[in-house]
This record gives structure tokens, C-alpha cells and sequence, in this order.
């Protein structure tokens, strides 16, 4: 029995246009599963300027996560659901964080809409027995200065993966998370761009690289197969050490 072998299984990836998720989707998608990607653009076309994207034999549908009654509103394209993977995130810069109309915007994405995806697809996973994943970060474990609602957002995700464990386990749903260190996407641009910035993280990481969509999508298969059937609520950071310093 290969419990990494995923066919037959169905499997959403919320934020899975780009970056972290979408490294996931392609790990489920390359192991046999039907993969559903939810982005913010309209569709997979348009991606096609982004080296981040890889959309390929995925299921692509525009749902902008930001406003909890697009999730609402959407159509779902299965009954059952074996996998629920929340990898949507955004983070803002210059201070913006720091004011309430883009501390809201953030915690809408990072926050919130965790919340919604779970109940529109709460019954589809039940049906399935399945398992649910939220990406949250490193930054659940430490400050980060000049992101207050990035920080927020995330340690909220790790709150959350907790009580929906808790709450959803006896309806046959498991949910686990992964907290992802300082992994090479268009979200940490601003630092893996800037050669300074980038040596001196680098520093800090014993394993001394930067992580990779395909390191968290490991995770995100453990947590998704029966390897890890009796984990709940568990967050993994997946940082390369670099808490350890």
C-alpha cells in the first residue's frame, strides 16, 4: 500500500494559483488526485506571466477570498472532498498594516476567509472523511515588525487549526496546519530580492536556504495521507531551523 497515492481523491487548494499552494497542488496533482485551485484572477490564462504559477492540469476557478461572500456565493464542483488545503495569504508593506483599512484587508485574506472556505466546505468533507490544512507562518511564533496584522492573521490561523481540530474530529475531519518559515515567493520578494536583507536571514537558518513550495508540499502530503491519521490539530513548523537560533 503506497499511502502517499492520492487517485481517486479530490482535493481543493485555496490560493493555489501561486507560490506556497500552488507547490501543493502540483504534489497532490503529481500523486494522482483531482485538484481544484481557487485564485483571484479570472483565469489560469492570466497567469501566465507569473513564474509562480504552474496551473497545468489543475481545475482552475476565480474566487476572490477577500470578500467571505464570494466564498458564499460559489459553486461547489464535488460532493465529496478527501482534501482541504488553505494556503491564500497577503501582506502589505510601508506601515499600511498599521492603519485599520489595511489591517482589516489582511486579516480579511489571512483570517477570515480560513473561517468561510471551512464552512462552505464542511459538509463535503464530512461526507469524505477528509482532512483539512491551513497554511499559517513562522510568524505564529514571533514578532515581525512592521506587519502587526500579518502577525496577527497568522497566529489567528494557529488558533484556529487548534479549535476546528478539536471541534470538527467526531464528524471524521482532521485539521492540522503548517507554519512555513521564510520560503521564496512572490510574498517575500522584498527580502529574498534584496542581497543584504537575504545574507543576513540566511544566517539565521541553520539549514542555510531558503525553504521552497516543494518542502511545504511534503508536509502538506503527510498531513493529507493516512502517515499521519492520528495528528489533530497540530501545527509543523517547517522553518529550517531558523527558530531554533
Amino acid at each position: 500500500m503506497n499511502e502517499l497515492d492520492f487517485s481517486g481523491k479530490t482535493v481543493l487548494v485555496v490560493g493555489g494559483s501561486s507560490g506556497i499552494g500552488n507547490g501543493i497542488a502540483r504534489a497532490f496533482k503529481a500523486r494522482d488526485a483531482t485538484v481544484y485551485v481557487w485564485g483571484t484572477r479570472p483565469s489560469a490564462a492570466d497567469y501566465a506571466d507569473s513564474p509562480d504559477s504552474h496551473l497545468e492540469g489543475l481545475h482552475y476557478a476565480q474566487v476572490d477570498v477577500s470578500d467571505a461572500a464570494n466564498i458564499e456565493n460559489c459553486a461547489l464542483p464535488f460532493d465529496r472532498l478527501d482534501v482541504l488545503v488553505q494556503a491564500q495569504g497577503t501582506v502589505l508593506y510601508d506601515l499600511q498594516e498599521f492603519k485599520t483599512a489595511g489591517f482589516k484587508k489582511v486579516l480579511d485574506v489571512n483570517l477570515t476567509s480560513l473561517m468561510a472556505c471551512a464552512d462552505k466546505c464542511f459538509d463535503a468533507l464530512k461526507a469524505a472523511k477528509g482532512s483539512m490544512i491551513i497554511v499559517s507562518s513562522a510568524a505564529a511564533f514571533h514578532s515581525t515588525r512592521g506587519n502587526p496584522a500579518y502577525n496577527a492573521s497568522k497566529t489567528g490561523a494557529f488558533g484556529l487549526t487548534r479549535t476546528l481540530g478539536e471541534a470538527w474530529a467526531r464528524d471524521g475531519i482532521r485539521v492540522n496546519g503548517i507554519a512555513p518559515g521564510l520560503v521564496d515567493t512572490k510574498l517575500t520578494r522584498i527580502t529574498t530580492a534584496n542581497p543584504k536583507r537575504l545574507e543576513g536571514a540566511l544566517r539565521n537558518i541553520p539549514l542555510g536556504r531558503l525553504g521552497t513550495p516543494e518542502d511545504m508540499a511534503g508536509v502538506a502530503l503527510f498531513l493529507a495521507s493516512p502517515l499521519s491519521s492520528y495528528m489533530l490539530g497540530q501545527t509543523l513548523l517547517v522553518d529550517g531551523g531558523m527558530l531554533l537560533a
